[in-house]
């Protein structure tokens, strides 16, 4: 997460550069990063199969395609803030999201531990103006987020954080790609300068890459509900960053929310989440994997 709050100075620098060329540079460049790594690393890399296919491609329409369109198009509509708060709305969506997609009641503790990370990030963030598109982009901001990680579940499990970070980045590159030639042209590549490409190349080697299997293995050891707290750091991180590229030191309001992050990580994380099977799902078995019953904390 504190990789993903690095994002927000990239992104800044990509406003003006064609959408879908620069984020399909991005994500082939992340592509081609993980399956070098992978391949180095001796990295188990199971090709998906049946269903599989369909949840990763989820996976990538919903949260790389739609989630790069909706933070774009919704800052022209709203201030950055107002995005980061319906991002911030995350942990408590997943704490109750996640063990009820496993059939499971979802953890008091972990629900009190992301209402309090939420109100954290809602100081951290503070107000902004919108309109009523600003709000309906955010909104989609949001549920786009909650796609990235539930999205994975079903599949994680067999497959592995590897092999879901890499299909579903080459996925929404082919996506992007071909969005990128039909709606901006051939040509846009050549409209990226050297800020845009040395964005692009923060955005796939730490934002996408690195983040991606560090969040998978989180989600797969233990569960979407407290990995979900952990977005609460974004805007802290974005933040921090802020003021390492030469923003002016946050208000008081900043470090409040700061510290009320860290006691919702603090509630969250007070109780160790209970020991879970070891045991892998069989080539044969039904739909429902222990990865999805692992999302309860």
């Amino acid at each position: 997460m504190v990789c993903v709050g690095s994002s927000v100075a990239a992104s800044q620098v990509l406003v003006g550069a064609p959408l879908f060329t620069v984020q399909a540079l991005r994500y082939t460049l992340a592509a081609v990063l993980l399956l070098v790594l992978a391949r180095i690393g001796r990295r188990p890399l199971p090709r998906p199969r049946g269903t599989e296919w369909c949840w990763l491609a989820a996976v990538a329409a919903v949260g790389l395609v739609v989630f790069n369109v909706a933070v774009v198009r919704g800052v022209e509509h709203a201030e950055p803030a107002v995005i980061g708060v319906a991002v911030a709305t995350v942990p408590v969506a997943l704490a109750v999201a996640g063990p009820l997609a496993a059939r499971r009641r979802p953890a008091p503790t972990v629900v009190l531990a992301a209402l309090v990370v939420t109100a954290g990030a809602v100081l951290v963030e503070g107000g902004g103006r919108t309109d009523a598109e600003g709000i309906l982009w955010a909104a989609v901001t949001m549920l786009c987020e909650i796609g990235f990680t539930l999205l994975a579940v079903p599949v994680l499990d067999r497959l592995g954080p590897w092999a879901v970070s890499l299909h579903s980045v080459w996925i929404a590159t082919v996506v992007l790609t071909v969005l990128g030639l039909a709606v901006e042209g051939p040509a846009a590549i050549t409209q990226l300068d050297g800020g845009d490409l040395l964005a692009a190349l923060h955005l796939a080697v730490v934002v996408t890459a690195l983040a991606f299997v560090l969040w998978y293995t989180a989600v797969d050891r233990i569960g979407a509900g407290r990995a979900g707290l952990f977005t609460g750091i974004v805007p802290v991180a974005a933040a921090a960053g802020g003021v390492l590229l030469g923003a002016p030191v946050p208000g008081a309001a900043v470090w409040l929310g700061t510290g009320v992050v860290a006691l919702g990580l603090a509630i969250g994380f007070a109780r160790p989440a209970p020991q879970r099977t070891p045991e892998r799902i069989s080539p044969g078995a039904g739909t429902t994997t222990p990865s999805a019953a692992r999302t309860s904390p």
